[in-house]
């Protein structure tokens, strides 16, 4: 995840993703074609090192007109966020590190009305009070398409893996380096059953591992 986060009072305290309130303090919506442009020139300044052109942003948008949202205060466009819906292929070729996350095949992606099984948070650039447009991105993806599926991240600064904590994300084990991961609170195994979901899940690792070798 390509990241800013610019200390918002209103993330001062740790709220899960799914338990964040609405806000009018600032709008999130689709970004427009026309807007690619300015989003791409804040990630370029706000982010270091950041690597997202136009074009690119252009190429996700046209796949999918939902998985780039853009944050506004009035008429002042403060930032945005861009996804990576994952089918179920390309979760695999996520936790496995078999996806280029730069550049990904579309066989990983959900098509436009397809069920997304994972999202993967590619892109965050957000100043000032932008940043809480985060809680109407996350109603949004409590839609019908989007509710089964678990968000992930990698954390590219300090401010970006502290929004992670505060979000309710956590690291898990996985061949990609450094993912973390949201669970949906639907999607959380009780507590009674963790100690053998946990032995099922090193199973499976221990057998992913010893396929690829």
């Amino acid at each position: 995840m390509q990241n800013i986060f610019q200390g918002s009072r209103e993330f001062a305290r740790r709220h899960e993703l799914d338990a964040l309130a609405p806000t009018r303090a600032a709008v999130a919506a689709p970004a427009q074609l026309g807007e690619l442009g300015e989003l791409a020139a804040i990630a370029k300044k706000e982010i270091p090192g950041v690597r997202i052109s136009e074009t690119a942003l252009e190429q996700f948008w046209k796949h999918d007109q939902h998985s780039i949202f853009a944050f506004r205060s009035g008429a002042n466009l403060l930032g945005g966020i861009a996804f990576l819906y994952l089918n179920s292929s390309g979760m695999d070729a996520l936790l496995l590190d078999e996806i280029d996350l730069t550049q990904p095949s579309r066989e990983y992606l959900a098509g436009a009305g397809e069920e997304v099984e994972a999202i993967y948070v590619w892109a965050l650039a957000a100043r000032g009070r932008g940043a809480v447009a985060i809680a109407n991105v996350a109603r949004f993806l409590r839609g019908p398409r989007f509710v089964s599926a678990d968000y992930y991240a990698q954390p590219s600064s300090r401010d970006g893996r502290a929004l992670l904590v505060t979000l309710g994300f956590k690291p898990i084990a996985s061949f990609q380096p450094d993912l973390w991961c949201y669970q949906r609170p639907w999607n959380r195994v009780p507590s009674a059953m963790q100690s053998t979901h946990v032995s099922v899940q090193r199973s499976l690792t221990r057998s992913v591992a010893d396929a690829r070798h």
